[in-house]
């Protein structure tokens, strides 16, 4: 750490100026050296990369001493650095030229020499490299040790500027100098600031120089000349996107579409269905009606029939004479009793059944219907015929062509096929 005390100057030094980078392994350091100098360093026992500056830490300094309007001077103790980030760099560009740091005070920038020391070969080319793209305004130094540094503000103050202290150069190192900062000046202006359509000064041919610029140039022209492809590339995918989002909307609408007409048919088929159950809720009660009426008529016939049967019993006469009128009264009391069941057992679900028999084979007429019902309730063919009033010879007839109307094989049961079809509805 900086020794407190810097040949009789007052520093200023809180425990609170510091910023912990764990990640980086060290701590920023920042004191204020006299009244207008902050003293920057890297307190770590290791060597480095420093990952970004603490501009709010230099923000804090400035309000707590009171000199955010005031001129000032900085220097920054590189020791233990082996380098710096990209993002780095452009934090110390933004306090270098960023008018929040570097407003004009009494027609003068408020940062007026900045000096690094105790650089290496690693961080010496960005000291370097800064000390090339300041505004003429501000002066970069280099000096080997902080008391160099001290001496060297002092001197500036003083009026003696960093280089007066300079020897003469001959003409070869002077122009290696200048085209050193002119390089180092296009290099910055290429990384730091982007600025890749202005164009680089090359020197002549000839010149032992030119290869390098050239070399530079050729790196900002390719650099530029991605950016545009990248450029035209985003746009193509801008416009790809687009493309993609209205055809997204255009299938999402016309789904939305789909889904409202699927409602809309379903509302229908409901109000269709509701409307056939009504219906055939009102056949049925109409049916249950005229079956009670039918089942009153044939309890009544049978009751006669029985009465008959039995005056016949007490009749006096010849026995073959009788027995022949008793089988007759006994044959129509048992066909009776038989149409009485046949009418009555017609539940609300028969009534759904014979419906969607009748729309899946619309060429069965009425008769056929209830025969088709009868089969899938079991009764007997002989009940049927009876029922019907035809013989059984008959009743195989219209068996046979209720078979062809549904269209069912010479091997397929009539009954089976029927039953099946129950089961789906």
């Amino acid at each position: 750490m900086p020794p407190l005390k810097i040949r009789a100057l007052e520093v200023t030094d809180k425990a609170h100026w510091r910023s912990l980078h764990a990640d980086a392994g060290y701590v920023a350091r920042l004191q204020l050296i006299d009244d207008n100098i902050l003293h920057f360093w890297f307190e770590t026992d290791r060597p480095v990369l420093a990952d970004y500056m603490d501009t709010p830490l230099i923000e804090q300094v400035l309000e707590e001493c009171g000199i955010t309007e005031m001129p000032r001077h900085m220097i920054w103790n590189l020791e233990n650095l082996t380098g710096f980030s990209f993002q780095f760099k452009l934090n110390v560009a933004d306090v270098l030229f960023n008018s929040s740091y570097n407003f004009i005070f009494n027609g003068q920038p408020v940062i007026v020499l900045v000096c690094f020391y105790n650089i290496s070969e690693a961080t010496r080319t960005l000291a370097e490299t800064f000390a090339a793209i300041v505004s003429d305004s501000i002066r970069v130094v280099i000096a080997e040790s902080l008391e160099e540094a001290i001496e060297t503000i002092r001197n500036f103050k003083s009026g003696i500027l960093p280089e007066d202290e300079t020897v003469q150069e001959d003409a070869e190192q002077l122009e290696y100098n200048a085209r050193k900062q002119s390089f180092l000046e296009a290099a910055a202006r290429i990384s730091l600031f982007g600025m890749l359509e202005t164009g680089i000064s090359l020197p002549p041919s000839v010149n032992r120089y030119y290869p390098f610029f050239k070399a530079l140039d050729m790196l900002r022209s390719d650099f530029l000349e991605k950016e545009r492809w990248q450029q035209e590339k985003l746009k193509e995918k801008e416009s790809e996107f687009a493309q993609q989002k209205k055809e997204f909307d255009e299938r999402l609408n016309h789904t939305f579409i789909r889904m409202n007409a699927q409602g809309e048919l379903h509302k229908k088929s409901s109000d269709n269905y509701e409307k056939e159950l009504s219906s055939l809720k009102s056949r049925v009660a109409s049916q249950e009606t005229e079956l009670t009426r039918v089942s009153t008529a044939i309890a009544e016939k049978t009751g006669a029939l029985r009465d008959l049967l039995d005056q016949i019993h007490a009749l006096q006469i010849d026995t073959t004479l009788k027995r022949k009128l008793t089988d007759s009264c006994l044959s129509l009391i048992e066909t009776e009793t038989i149409e009485k069941r046949l009418n009555i057992e017609l539940t609300e679900s028969d009534s759904r059944f014979l419906s969607k028999l009748q729309k899946k084979h619309p060429s069965l007429n009425q008769r056929e219907l209830r025969i088709s019902l009868l089969v899938k309730l079991n009764y007997d063919t002989r009940d049927i015929a009876h029922s019907l009033g035809v013989s059984t010879r008959g009743m195989e007839s219209v068996r046979y062509r209720i078979h062809k109307k549904l269209g069912l094989g010479k091997h397929q049961s009539i009954k089976t096929y029927l039953s099946d079809l129950s089961i789906m509805f």
